[in-house]
């Protein structure tokens, strides 16, 4: 199992490598970590690494997926980075809301339609591209008036996340 976590500030891949009885071994970052972890209520742990007692308490915030985790002398804020806080950050980046002019793929899915061309004008908020990914087809508009000038995939294509897919300048 792997997380993406956003640690205060910091993003972290935390992958959870073995897991015998309390003794859970993992990755943060690619740093390895074992840990001795028993849950003892709701939202309460206690976990002992390299000789040193925790506790820690995981309270769940208002916001979901963001989680305050505090032990006796740190807190932290977690968000929990997945597939659907990704799209959604993609599409900000893409400049689906921001007047943007590189549209990029949110995550990984399939070309579904390009109603343009290189060298054509578009105007601000126009279809430019349709994706389909997790069973669900998604128009990518242009984030400002403009030229296309690239469009690096073609229809029937399957595409990475982050990949650029059309540039309007």
């Amino acid at each position: 199992m792997e997380l993406e976590l956003t640690v205060n500030d910091r993003n972290a891949i935390v992958k959870e490598l073995k897991r015998e009885g309390n003794i859970l071994t993992i990755s943060v970052d690619d740093k390895i970590y074992e840990v001795d972890l028993v849950k003892l209520g709701k939202g309460e742990y206690s976990a002992l690494y390299k000789g040193k007692s925790y506790n820690i308490e995981v309270i769940e915030s208002a916001e979901p997926k963001h989680y305050a985790v505090n032990t006796f002398y740190f807190s932290y804020d977690i968000e929990v980075i997945d597939a659907e806080t990704r799209y959604m950050r993609s599409r900000e980046d893409a400049g689906d809301h921001h007047g943007g002019n590189i549209i990029r793929s949110p995550m990984p899915g399939k070309v579904v339609r390009i109603p343009v061309n290189i060298g054509d004008s578009v105007e601000k908020g126009q279809t430019v591209i349709v994706v389909s990914a997790m069973k669900m087809e998604s128009e990518f508009k242009a984030g400002k008036d403009g030229t296309v000038v690239e469009i690096p995939v073609k229809e029937g294509d399957t595409i990475d996340g982050n990949q650029v897919m059309v540039v309007i300048e």
